[in-house]
């Protein structure tokens, strides 16, 4: 069972929090979400040429938490580059046929799987290439901040990169 609390988006270079478990305040013309350090973090925003791509981003991640695209190792596989590799939240890294197993093992049974995201950015890096970043809460205790990069393929969206990085003190 996979159960979404949440989501926070960026519309037009203008954040809006969905949810109970989002609140921003707004300091002059930036918003900023609660788990954002001011002093120390830059503001993000996401161009608002982008606002498309940001959206069909969004609806993909967290990246293989998405049952609607589904569920097996043939899936996952269509969801990746070939040369994909990814960080985990440890600081280890991953490669393809790794992540591949842990997830038909993971989709083996049934589990429940609670997440929230928020804080979503997109940056594009060359054509047909973008930088998703976002935050994660999994469980309501695990915090992380999110970054995959995707490319734009004629099959559809693909994964090349992929790194969590734990947020310390809940900040």
């Amino acid at each position: 069972m996979i159960v979404i609390l949440g989501r926070a988006r960026e519309r037009g270079g203008e954040s809006v929090g969905e949810g109970p478990a989002f609140p921003f305040f707004k300091i002059g013309l930036k918003f900023y979400d609660y788990g954002m350090n001011r002093e120390t973090e830059s503001s993000l925003a996401t161009d608002s040429a982008l606002a498309g791509i940001l959206e069909q981003l969004i609806s993909r991640e967290p990246i293989f938490h998405r049952p609607e695209f589904g569920t097996t190792r043939a899936d996952f596989e269509n969801m990746m580059a070939d040369g994909l590799w990814e960080v985990g939240a440890s600081g280890r890294r991953y490669s393809r046929d790794f992540v591949l197993a842990e997830l038909e093992r993971r989709h083996a049974g049934e589990y429940v799987d609670v997440w929230e995201t928020r804080d979503f950015h997109c940056r594009k890096l060359a054509d047909d290439v973008y930088l998703l970043t976002y935050t994660l809460l999994q469980n309501k205790q695990r915090l992380t901040r999110r970054s995959t990069i995707w490319q734009s393929t004629p099959s559809g969206w693909k994964i090349v990169f992929h790194q969590g990085t734990m947020v310390q003190d809940g900040e």
